[in-house]
């Protein structure tokens, strides 16, 4: 059995499209209780505390946590909790370059094990204008998105490109996780519907 330990509706999809069918179960983890070294390192440490924290509730199964945060200079910008702070990050966002970093944690509950790393995208991000931000954060859309965009949805307008894995962007990388399943010493095919 696969689990997904996320809400995210972008992740669950991008599993299915890739011929897996998790079962969802949301850890519940209070986020602003943790603090890390770095935003990648807290993007791991969340990680892997959402995927312990569900693993704990079951007996076997493969359990999936991930966590995004948006690093442009050093600092991490995870999900903007108001149209407020959604505004302001666009403002801080437009014509610069931030690194998307996801960390991945994978548990198997029946063995006990455990395989975690992150994965980073370089997004470049366009010069929107007071407009379209506005426009932008009416729909509601970038709040509660790690750096405050969906590059999938209306915030795809305002994304001049990417460098790396575009699965990642949407908040779990593909290839990594089939890295993870690797050293775990399971083959991600053999979980295919």
């Amino acid at each position: 059995m696969i689990v997904l330990a996320s809400a995210s509706a972008a992740r669950l999809a991008l599993l299915r499209s890739a011929g897996l069918d998790p079962k969802v179960i949301v850890s519940g983890v209070d986020e602003d209780a943790f603090t890390a070294y770095s935003p990648a390192a807290l993007s791991l440490v969340l990680a892997k505390a959402k995927a312990e924290k569900v693993a704990g509730e079951l007996e076997d199964g493969l359990v999936i946590g991930c966590d995004s945060i948006l690093e442009l200079d050093g600092r991490g910008y995870g999900k903007p909790g108001t149209p407020e702070e959604a505004t302001e990050r666009w403002r801080i966002l437009r014509g610069r370059t931030g690194r998307l970093v996801t960390g991945h944690c994978v548990i198997d509950v029946a063995a006990g094990k455990q395989a975690a790393e992150t994965a980073t995208t370089v997004v470049h991000f366009g010069s929107p204008s007071e407009e379209e931000i506005a426009a932008y954060v009416a729909t509601g859309e970038p709040l509660n998105l790690a750096g405050g965009f969906s590059i999938e949805g209306r915030g795809g307008w305002f994304v001049e490109g990417i460098e790396g894995d575009h699965g990642n962007v949407l908040g779990l990388s593909l290839p990594l996780l089939r890295d993870l399943f690797d050293q775990l010493g399971y083959t991600v095919s053999a979980f295919w519907r």
